[in-house]
């Protein structure tokens, strides 16, 4: 059984999610049941807490609703733009699965940051997730069956597929992009591909320990300063390519490095 994981309770100047009045505290609005009923709904993630304690959380107030697997308990809100559900069967293990509208962020893993944040969790607190192909596709939750089971893939492969054609995965290739999908990978796979990236690419800099891996990857790109924004098409196809080179030069550091690459492994 995954090992819950725990949530603080709600900030106390935090308003019910139900209360719409303007200039609330409580960064989510909710939706009834009924007025969603026609959301068509993408599953999102499957996280390691109660949904008992996120509704507290975020002052939610839960409805209880039936499907083709039985009685389910749900929450429709909004949270920084996307709309999210977070539902739990009766009789399934322990965890909250969430859901976000069909065609909505195109971005999975930053949304699902967005939730995690304001639960006031951390990336530990996902058990499977849709972006991440590090995920033990092999266990997926029920509520997630569609008849079909995924493949595994290696992290190898993954990032072989990734740098040959990155628009199958990010769609529009900009470098905000790849940076969200990194992002999401890393958690799903629980730190396999960025742990130890921010203090290498602070190494090559000889400062900047403090500062993000994007940060510190726009420095070593842009070492006359960062563009102005928006960003040309060129300068965006300068900076993925940049990005997925000084990766490939981490992954050839660590190949040539076993102590060091040992150590990271023990650290994850």
């Amino acid at each position: 059984m995954t090992e819950m994981i725990e949530i603080p309770d709600a900030e106390a100047d935090w308003e019910p999610a139900t209360d719409l009045q303007a200039g609330g505290r409580n960064p989510v609005r909710q939706a009834s049941m009924f007025q969603s009923a026609t959301w068509p709904l993408s599953s999102l993630a499957l996280l390691s807490v109660d949904l008992e304690a996120v509704a507290r959380r975020l002052k939610l107030t839960l409805e209880t609703s039936w499907d083709g697997r039985g009685s389910v308990r749900a929450a429709f809100f909004v949270l920084d733009g996307t709309d999210f559900v977070v539902t739990h069967h009766e009789g399934d293990a322990p965890g909250t699965h969430v859901w976000t509208r069909k065609g909505g962020p195109v971005d999975p893993a930053a949304r699902a940051g967005v939730l995690l944040a304001a639960l006031g969790v951390g990336p530990e607190a996902v058990s499977y997730s849709v972006w991440g192909v590090g995920t033990d596709l092999r266990h997926v939750p029920a509520a997630w069956s569609r008849g079909r089971g995924k493949p595994t893939r290696s992290h190898q492969d993954l990032w072989a597929d990734f740098k040959r054609s990155p628009e199958l995965f990010v769609g529009r290739v900009s470098f905000g992009a790849v940076v969200a999908f990194l992002y999401g990978y890393d958690i799903a796979s629980d730190k396999a591909l960025l742990d130890g990236f921010r203090e290498w690419l602070a190494a090559k800099l000889g400062y900047g320990r403090n500062l993000v891996y994007w940060v510190l990857a726009e420095k070593l790109l842009f070492p006359d300063g960062r563009p102005e924004e928006p960003w040309s098409p060129e300068t965006e196809q300068h900076a993925v390519a940049g990005l997925i080179g000084l990766l490939d030069g981490y992954f050839d550091h660590l190949a040539s490095d076993p102590e060091e690459r040992r150590r990271s492994e023990v650290d994850r």
